[in-house]
């Protein structure tokens, strides 16, 4: 049996004092994308903070394993360097560094830099400060510009369409299935997904393969995303935990 590229076993984990995750546990298949649904404060934020190691998520139960190995005490660079990337919801601004040198230090070519950010109309923005000044569309192009040139095994996205419009959402989506390996057939993908989402949108433009509700800290249930989507929509997020 193949080992999960990521496995999580009874997460609990603090924000200041306050509990956040309640028992989290999860596992994620190579070449799968998951998918997490919940209202806002259920802990999505949390559980990917958590994840990548944000030193403000303080983890006081249980463990989280990728690649077969626990990176529970691990930093935030070292499971960058294992293979780990994230997508912030609301990146901030860095005033005085480039978005350019931000994308050199992930990857050193400047051809792949250049190309990368003319497919995503971004060349423009290279020498700005990161995020000082861009629309809200143009922060969600830079930050999954950073994790196209990072290619990570396990990319993690919060809330991707949050804030984005339609043309937007279309081409953020087909970079994020060129990342995640969708051109491919299913037996040789590699790389995994973690989407974060409110609203569900997103999943109509990026195919996923399980669905996670998650509600005061717990994830209540799993199945097919558009079967869990479709529920939501019709009962709302209350509803789930009712019907558990």
């Amino acid at each position: 049996m193949n080992t999960p590229l990521l496995e999580i076993e009874n997460l609990k984990v603090e924000i200041g004092n306050k509990r956040i995750l309640h028992g989290v546990n999860l596992t994620i298949e190579e070449g799968t994308v998951h998918v997490i649904f919940g209202p806002n404060g259920s802990g999505k934020t949390t559980l990917v903070g958590a994840i990548m190691g944000l030193p403000q998520y303080r983890v006081t139960d249980g463990d989280i394993k990728f690649k077969g190995e626990s990176i529970t005490s691990l930093p935030v660079h070292k499971r960058a360097k294992l293979g780990i990337g994230l997508a912030f919801q609301r990146p901030p601004a860095v005033k005085g560094v480039s978005l350019f040198y931000l994308l050199k230090a992930i990857k050193g070519s400047e051809n792949d830099i250049l190309a990368a950010a003319d497919s995503m109309n971004l060349k423009d923005h290279l020498h700005r400060d990161i995020n000082k000044g861009f629309s809200g569309g143009e922060i969600k192009r830079s930050e999954i510009l950073q994790m196209r040139l990072m290619n990570p095994a396990l990319l993690m996205l919060d809330e991707p369409e949050s804030g984005v419009d339609f043309e937007n959402i279309l081409l953020i989506s087909e970079i994020i299935k060129e990342i995640l390996e969708k051109e491919i057939s299913i037996t040789k993908r590699k790389k995994s997904g973690l989407v974060i989402t409110h609203t569900g949108f997103i999943i109509q433009h990026i195919q996923a393969d399980v669905g996670h509700v998650i509600l005061d800290g717990k994830i209540l249930c799993s199945g097919n995303p558009q079967e869990i989507l479709g529920r939501i929509k019709k009962y709302g997020f209350e509803k789930c935990a009712e019907c558990l």
